[in-house]
Parts: structure tokens; sequence; C-alpha cells
């Protein structure tokens, strides 16, 4: 090998470690900000065979080796009988981790393409099979949480998606009770950037598991989200990093929502709510730059996973 291979080599180490270090510290910090595992927590993975739930699982297992509190992982897929599915990539994988896992056969695949004419996108249907049968395995295997691989950008993508077509503000909830009410379900790459994974997965070489039944549909309106998403990105860089940061800085009394906000009450003796009446000023903003973290508030520690302890 010759010393500019050597040097390569080592500028490449260099940059991985960089990178799993903030991975796995923007992990540590959604952990801890919103107390997602907790001493004696069995968490279930949900395995897809994809970029982001590879690194979650790669992530929290580096996590529970330095954590301060005591929890246990079971890597979950899901084999949905899609024609071409490598039934052997996924066990094989996970048994060279010596991980505990468990895959479940169900064959939903001939349901939705049954059910959903074709022309139509299959995702809604599709992914209400999944949580029942995710929710029902979760109960069987006794898990106390389960761990979906949403990133950063899909929270943001969410956020748009109920704005331009459901009138909602709302987006993808870091952690929250499971639509059955019997579960918590966490979503530990919160903060992580989906370009952080996809160079990431793309290191670690994962033996990475396409969709076929939704992945390859043309013209899903989050696609047409996460394209309008890039290009600000490209455009104004920090821009997705301030839109973040907006989800985590709410203020009800400038919105208008009224169920969320007591605005018939305000009067005269109310006080100046929130900087008064300032929709129409001038206002000043900081330029935002890329940052290597998404500049979360500091933590508390307390019986949880403490994000001081794990580096």
């Amino acid at each position: 090998m010759s010393e500019q291979q050597t040097e390569l080599s080592k500028a490449q180490q260099y940059n991985f470690n960089k990178l799993q270090k903030r991975i796995r510290r923007n992990t540590g910090q959604a952990i801890a900000d919103f107390n997602m595992i907790e001493d004696g927590d069995r968490i279930m993975v949900c395995l897809s065979g994809g970029k982001d739930s590879f690194t979650m699982l790669d992530i929290l297992l580096s996590l529970k080796k330095s954590a301060p509190v005591d929890f246990s992982l079971i890597a979950v897929n899901l084999d949905q009988k899609q024609p071409g599915f490598p039934e052997d990539i996924l066990p094989r994988y996970l048994e060279s981790l010596g991980v505990e896992y468990k895959i479940i056969e169900e064959d939903t695949y001939s349901i939705v393409q049954d059910k959903i004419p074709e022309g139509k996108t299959t995702c809604s249907l599709c992914s209400r099979l999944r949580r029942g049968i995710l929710y029902r395995n979760a109960k069987e295997l006794g898990a106390t949480k389960i761990a979906l691989g949403h990133h950063r950008d899909d929270i943001i993508e969410t956020l748009f998606l109920n704005m331009f077509h459901g009138g909602k503000m709302k987006a993808m909830p870091p952690k929250l009770v499971s639509d059955n009410g019997e579960h918590v379900v966490i979503r530990p790459l919160a903060y992580c950037r989906e370009k952080d994974i996809i160079k990431y997965a793309d290191l670690k070489q994962y033996p990475i598991i396409p969709c076929n039944l939704c992945g390859s549909q043309p013209n899903l309106q989050r696609q047409a989200i996460k394209q309008m998403l890039n290009g600000w990105d490209k455009q104004f860089p920090g821009r997705i990093e301030t839109l973040f940061r907006s989800i985590q800085n709410v203020v009800p009394s400038h919105l208008a929502d009224y169920e969320l906000f007591d605005f018939k009450s305000i009067d005269r003796d109310s006080g100046v709510i929130n900087g008064g009446d300032i929709g129409f000023d001038k206002e000043e903003f900081n330029d935002v730059s890329p940052a290597d973290d998404i500049g979360v508030q500091a933590f508390e520690p307390g019986e949880m996973l403490n994000v001081t302890q794990i580096d």
C-alpha cells in the first residue's frame, strides 16, 4: 500500500469516527431530552432492512455498552412476503452481531395488492397493517418501548405534509403512546440528519434491503416535500436546522388555535404576552450556519440515559 493510500485510509477513518460520534451524541441527546430509555426497559427495535433502522440498531447497541441504566434490545423484522425478498440477509446479519431477534412472517403484501387499486399509493394500508402486527408482537415479547428509525428529516417532512395536505401543524413526535394506547413508541434518531445517516450506512456497508412495495412508487407527496427541503438545504445552508428548532420553540399565543391558547380571555389587563403584537414589526434574524449538532437544550441528568456519560 502506498503512502498516499495509507493517508487516505487514515483520513477516512477520522471522518468516520467524527460522523459516528455526532450520530451517537445526537441520539443520546434525544433519548435524554424525551426520557426515551429507562432502567429495565426492553426495547423492540423495528428493523426494516433500510439505512435508518440499521443505523438505529447500531447506535443503540453502542450506547447500551456505556449507558448508566440497564436495558435490553430485541430486533424485530416484519417479512411482508414481497416477491424476491431475501429472507436470509437479516437473520445472518443479526446473528453476526449476537443480538436477540425475531423475524415475523405475515403476508401483508397480498392484502395490499388486493385492496389497493393499481396506480394508487399503498402506504396508508400497508402502514396500518404493519403497526397492528408490530403492536401485537411487542406485547407478546414483553417490550416496554417500540423504537422506530425515523430521523430529523422525516419529522420535518411530516410537518409540511400535514400543513400542505392536512391543514394541521403536526409532525412526527420523538416519543408518544401508540395508536392502541398500549405501548410507548420512541424515535431515537429524532435529532439525526438524514445526510449523516446516508454517509454512515455507506461506510458501514449495511446489507440494505430495498422496499419494492412502497419505495418504488412515483409521485408520492413525501418525495415532493423531500425534494423541496433538499433544494432549500442546498440554496440556504442552515435552513433545515432552523426549521427543526422551530418545532421545539412553539409560541401558541402567536398562532391562531383558540383551543390551544385562551385568546377569548385577553383584555387590557392581561399584560404583554410573549413580546406583544409584533407580527408586523421588522424582525432581525441571526444567520444560522450548518452545525454538527442540532443545538438542543441542555439536559438535566436523572434516571434515564445521560448523554454526558456516553462518550
